[in-house]
């Protein structure tokens, strides 16, 4: 009998897809007052919740997070229990939430919003006095030479840039192909049509949006640094779907201020972002608190994958997202 440990909040129907015999559920609280035995352990999505739960936890095999990244958890998990990460869980509403992203800078949703609270018509035609949330950027410049206001730009014909191309990239591919854009593919390692973190430097100055997908690594640690932020186009949009840590906060706060790149983010660095942080009021900037993952739709998804994972187990089949060498 496989004691499969959950969060005690998960509801019953969600748990269709694991088997019906050989295995026991144990409901787990996010804060456990004694030991407990459990064989297959799903955690919360809470990583101070299962850092908190994991000492009490007695006979763990394997540990199937449902979330994509793990890099937090590797540092501190026994070498012999098998771990699995939730990718291809979060393509569908990441990769849709990367296109939003791309379209709301481009057509300048943020500002618009912001223009919305002020109650001020901020269109072709204007009042003389903008407010104060106003400020002058190259774009502004560039409107002026045109003699005409540009209030937003096409996705059409625009070069994307994909810095970790794999599942949740050609997520995003697939949904870019109606605007006829021209994407670029950039992997750890190259493949046909893809190229390699290595080319990052010479791809950087031609991409009008460069979209970071890549896990938080040793190598990706800071891999958008002040010479890379530099090397962007003017004007270009930079959307992080990764981790923070990824781009150098305070190369990036320059850059935003230059008023030479935008960015939208997902992730920051520090995280969550505290109150009063530089990032919050800096310009060209539109901040979600990590939340591109977080759908109605997902729990279903990401429970009957638990489920198809725990019959594995109990068969003896490989499972699938194994992100160690730990074996059974």
């Amino acid at each position: 009998m496989v004691r499969v440990g959950l969060p005690e909040t998960v509801p019953e129907p969600l748990l269709h897809s694991f088997p019906r015999k050989d295995i026991q559920i144990i409901r787990l609280p996010n804060r456990l007052d004694a030991d407990l035995e459990v064989e297959f352990w799903i955690p919360p999505a809470s990583s101070q919740a299962v850092m908190a739960m994991f000492p009490r936890l007695k006979g763990v095999k394997v540990m199937q997070s449902l979330m994509a990244g793990v890099d937090w958890i590797l540092p501190w998990l026994p070498k012999n229990i098998i771990l699995c990460d939730g990718r291809g869980l979060h393509d569908i509403p990441v990769a849709e939430w990367i296109v939003a992203a791309i379209l709301a800078s481009l057509k300048r949703f943020p500002h618009y919003r912001d223009m919305q609270q002020e109650q001020f018509w901020d269109g072709q035609v204007r009042p003389q006095e903008p407010p104060a949330i106003m400020s002058s950027t190259e774009l502004d410049e560039a409107d002026r030479r045109r003699g005409y206001r540009v209030l937003a730009e096409e996705l059409h014909k625009k070069s994307v840039l994909i810095v970790g191309y794999g599942s949740i990239g050609a997520e995003v591919e697939r949904r870019l192909r109606a605007f006829d854009v021209d994407v670029v593919r950039i992997a750890r390692t190259a493949k046909a049509r893809i190229a390699e973190v290595a080319d990052l430097d010479p791809l950087l100055p031609s991409a009008d949006v460069v979209v970071l997908l890549v896990p938080l690594t040793a190598e990706t640690r800071n891999l958008m640094n002040a010479d890379r932020l530099a090397r962007m186009k003017p004007g270009a949009l930079l959307v992080n779907a990764a981790r923070g840590p990824v781009v150098d906060t305070d190369a990036l706060l320059a850059a935003l201020h230059s008023g030479k790149i935008r960015a939208v983010l997902d992730v920051t660095d520090p995280e969550p972002l505290p109150k009063g942080h530089p990032l919050w009021s800096a310009p060209n900037c539109f901040i979600t608190p990590h939340i591109a993952g977080s759908v109605a739709e997902f729990s279903g998804r990401a429970y009957e994958f638990a489920g198809e994972q725990v019959q594995r187990y109990i068969v003896g089949e490989p499972l699938w997202n194994q992100v160690n060498d730990a074996g059974y």
